[in-house]
Parts: C-alpha cells; structure tokens; sequence
C-alpha cells in the first residue's frame, strides 16, 4: 500500500485514466465492428466519420498506436467505398 498523499492520488488518477481509456477504446472497437457490418453506403458514409474521429482521438492519447489507427480508418474507407 502506498505510503504518501502524492502516491495515493496517483493510484486514484490511474484508476480514473484506465477505465476511461478501457471505455473509449472498446466503444471504438464496437463502432468499427458496426460500421463493417453495414450493408448499405449511405448509412456507412454518415458512420465512417464518426468512427474515425474515436480513432484520431485514440492515438492522439496514445490508447492506440498512430499507425493501427491509420491503417485502420484506410481498411474502413476502403471498405465503405466497396458497398454499393
């Protein structure tokens, strides 16, 4: 157990940081998840900047990696561009 003021509000803040990093990650996991089961375009265009939005913030607060963020919002736009 920790032994200084300082120590205990810094378990408390990483608390605090990881279930909010663990909810915004999984709500982006199920958004992607949403918008590759789509079928129709319309609908799928009207989601893609959603999704890439969560994505950009993730690996802006370093949840994910830039480049999975990257190679993930290209496979979505490509796969939106492929629904007819």
């Amino acid at each position: 157990m920790a032994n200084h003021k300082s120590s205990i509000k810094r378990i408390r803040q990483t608390e605090t940081r990881n279930e909010r990093n663990r909810y915004q990650h999984k709500t982006a996991r199920n958004a992607v998840r949403n918008l590759r089961a789509l079928s129709t375009k319309k609908e799928a265009e009207e989601l893609l900047p959603k999704v890439q939005g969560m994505l950009d913030k993730l690996a802006k607060n370093n949840i994910i990696h830039k480049n999975k963020a990257s190679n993930l919002k290209g496979s979505l736009t490509k796969h939106v561009a492929g629904l007819k």
